[in-house]
């Protein structure tokens, strides 16, 4: 099994995701890493000798955070995404996993990788943080601005299959994301998407509304990509500024300092459930290949957690589990 990951896209690039890879490779010794970028740059970051499941791929271009990405994806064929989109079009690469420039990964996974056959659109699926610790899996979150009743009805499909091949879920709830949890609430699009969703042998739990996400009302939930992706950065904001304030209340005076030391493991615990970096990446779920979007801030510990998932849906056959399905219909 072989990962590509791209070196040169994200915030902290190329330290935390090399730094990230090589943990990766000592924890998966039946893994082998690509690190795609420039080479000098990654041999910068490796302070000691590189583990021998881990391989530098070298490529000239990197793709910034501000470039337009269909043009990015067409003018830099050299550039680090591209090439590991390209590793994973030509069967060198099992999956890629990139911190870059989202829109530009659409198109690397888009115009490189390509769709699956009956797929119209593929779908950002990133796993949000639940307080039993078990997670909500989501799509779309920023793929796509606007949907179609059909096409959010391929989106749970195939996180149904998501949850149920690659997480070993049974019969996965599946929830659309609404203003309210009656029938007929939302737009036309969401109230034509409901029933398809009632019609379908899917199980179909009904609308969901985004005060409860943290309550895993559902196992999979469906959405546009401009809902799904205002509601997705809303919790991070929420959730950062909760940690912010809670560390200031209780640096306030002794008292606090001493109420803050027992209280510690507990928080240490809760801040874990809620932070997306133990989550790993989000797929696009849709591409003829293993193509997953990790955080622009990742650190070392989510490119870790982003490898064992990739790992995962590999051995899942994630991907010709959804082939099959969708062209079963």
């Amino acid at each position: 099994m072989k990962i590509a990951i791209d070196a040169m896209g994200g915030d902290y690039a190329p330290k935390e995701i090399v730094a990230g890879a090589v943990a990766a490779a000592k924890d998966n010794q039946d893994v082998e890493i690509l690190l795609v970028g420039d080479e000098s740059q990654i041999k910068a970051q490796l302070t000691e000798t590189q583990p021998s499941n881990l391989r530098i791929i070298h490529a000239s271009e990197i793709v910034e955070s501000e470039d337009e990405p269909v043009r990015a994806v067409r003018r830099k064929k050299d550039s680090s995404m591209v090439v590991a989109g390209r590793l994973v079009k030509e069967k060198e690469a099992d999956a890629m996993l990139s911190a870059g420039n989202t829109g530009a990964l659409m198109a690397t996974g888009l115009l490189v990788v390509g769709r699956i056959p009956g797929i119209e659109r593929p779908a950002l699926a990133p796993l949000l943080p639940s307080l039993d610790g078990v997670g909500m899996l989501a799509l779309d979150l920023g793929a796509n601005m606007d949907a179609t009743p059909e096409q959010l009805y391929q989106y749970a499909v195939m996180g149904s299959i998501y949850r149920e091949r690659v997480q070993g879920m049974k019969a996965p709830r599946i929830g659309l994301l609404n203003i309210g949890t009656e029938d007929m609430k939302g737009n036309e699009a969401t109230k034509a998407a409901y029933e398809l969703l009632k019609q379908s042998k899917l199980n179909f739990v009904g609308n969901v509304e985004s005060k409860n996400m943290l309550e895993r009302p559902c196992d999979v939930l469906v959405c546009d990509g401009f809902s799904g992706n205002i509601m997705l950065k809303s919790y991070e904001g929420a959730a950062s500024l909760i940690f912010k304030e809670l560390k200031k209340s209780f640096t306030q005076s002794l008292l606090t300092k001493l109420a803050a030391a027992i209280m510690l493991p507990k928080l240490k615990g809760l801040k874990k459930t809620l932070d997306p970096n133990e989550f790993g990446g989000a797929l696009l779920l849709g591409i003829n290949g293993c193509v997953m979007k990790i955080h622009g801030s990742s650190d070392s510990r989510a490119v870790q957690a982003a490898v064992k998932q990739a790992k995962t849906a590999i051995k899942g056959s994630l991907i010709e589990s959804i082939t099959a399905e969708i062209n079963k219909e």
